[in-house]
């Protein structure tokens, strides 16, 4: 007999959250290896377009929105932060709900993503354990593979770190099918879809945990193509691309795919929420990625002062952002579609010159977004704030947190409240 397993995405515990195409990939691609093999079905606290999602939630042309939230209480260990902490996602009790008429489940398949939103992880293992006590729970992902020692305390039967599936299949009595396509069929709904060309990065920044999590760079053409051909007959036209490299070694992966794209007649509309490599944008490259449909371009800039640039890694320095963002709009972009990251409360902060850094990529006439830094431990920058912060309790992983914790609310809301000025001035 096919075992039955249900796969759950977490709500999300945090101080701010917003679906920027958010979909639990890394689950589908696991269940998509059950396919045949096991019954399978999906509950995503994070679906927006779940029927028992409250109605009127906003969205934005480009289906991006808010998530329903209710306020809890905060953790102990962020009592200091000045900021309403927040449950997003579906009300708790529908699991429970769902457990209870369509249990018994052999295995409930849980993933986890960033190291911080663990309490929605141990959320649902409490609903699992009320609901469905005889179904194994099984976690894998980010917060699995980062924290390991801290997630095997939260009740599961396994934990899953790293890539190696060896351990869930000897749980549930079968051998995945690696190249199998992603178990998208789970949504009864769907007009997003997530894909990745390309797994880890070549580059070696020192905040960055993508090292840990895909220790080698890869790329697959013609899985993705596929993947493209699953999503477009479900009738999804939107695709974001979860790459943490997109653009690396385009001439033999990107550039292939978006030619093969282009030959096949896809009307698609495509978007990059994970940064793009600004040193890598060629006028051949920005010209495939407009005619293919790119309509958003996120681009990792962090900072403008060069000494920081050199000591974090030197991925990006401020000429190639200024060339990339000219060869973007001679190949057909909008500037106004183009954003720059920067980094807000890096322990470096002082070299990173934060303020300066958004006035000279405003001054390119593009958009900015402050990314909020997370000491991410086995990072060396991470490692670096111990002592400042206890880096063995994932809740001060978290962005908001340290942020303010580094710089203090009253600066950290000035240079958000800058960054929403100089945005504004745009339009």
């Amino acid at each position: 007999m096919r075992p039955r397993i249900l796969l759950v995405n977490p709500p999300i515990c945090d101080f701010t959250a917003y679906d920027y195409w958010l979909k639990p990939y890394g689950l589908l691609r696991v269940a998509g290896q059950l396919r045949g093999q096991a019954e399978l079905q999906l509950f995503d606290f994070l679906d927006r377009l779940h029927p028992r999602m409250p109605p009127g939630l906003k969205r934005d042309p480009w289906g991006r929105g808010a998530f329903p939230a209710e306020v809890l209480p905060k953790p102990a260990a962020l009592a200091p932060i000045r900021r309403r902490y927040h449950r997003f996602g579906l009300p708790r009790h529908l699991l429970g709900e769902f457990l209870r008429t369509q249990a018994p489940f052999d295995a409930v398949l849980v993933q986890t993503t960033m190291t911080y939103w663990y309490p929605g992880v141990r959320e649902v293992i409490e609903e699992v354990r009320a609901a469905s006590p005889q179904s194994a729970v099984v976690l894998g992902g980010v917060y699995a593979t980062l924290c390991t020692a801290h997630a095997r305390t939260l009740g599961a039967d396994l934990v899953v770190a790293g890539q190696d599936l060896g351990p869930l299949w000897d749980l549930l009595g079968v051998q995945g099918e690696a190249e199998a396509l992603p178990f998208w069929e789970g949504y009864k709904r769907l007009e997003t879809g997530v894909l990745k060309l390309t797994e880890g990065c070549p580059f070696r920044c020192t905040y960055c945990s993508v090292p840990q999590l895909y220790p080698k760079f890869s790329g697959n053409v013609e899985r993705t193509l596929a993947e493209i051909d699953l999503l477009h007959q479900r009738g999804v036209r939107r695709l974001a691309f979860y790459d943490d490299a997109l653009l690396f070694r385009e001439e033999e992966l990107l550039l292939p795919l978006l030619e093969e794209v282009i030959r096949r007649g896809y009307e698609l509309e495509l978007h990059t929420p994970n940064a793009l490599n600004a040193r890598f944008i060629t006028p051949p490259v920005a010209q495939l990625m407009v005619r293919a449909g790119f309509q958003s371009f996120y681009l990792g800039f962090e900072s403008s002062a060069y000494t920081w640039q050199k000591k974090t890694g030197g991925k990006v320095y401020s000429a190639e952002l200024v060339a990339a963002v000219a060869t973007l709009e001679a190949a057909g972009a909008d500037r106004r579609m183009i954003t720059a990251y920067l980094i807000a409360g890096h322990p470096r902060g002082e070299q990173q010159e934060v303020e300066a850094s958004m006035h000279f990529a405003h001054s390119l006439g593009i958009r900015l977004m402050l990314s909020e830094f997370s000491p991410i431990p086995n990072t060396p920058d991470g490692e670096a704030c111990r002592g400042l912060v206890d880096l063995d309790e994932p809740l001060w992983h978290n962005k908001t947190a340290f942020a303010e914790h580094s710089l203090g609310s009253v600066e950290l809301n000035r240079l958000k409240a800058l960054c929403h000025h100089l945005n504004r001035a745009l339009n």
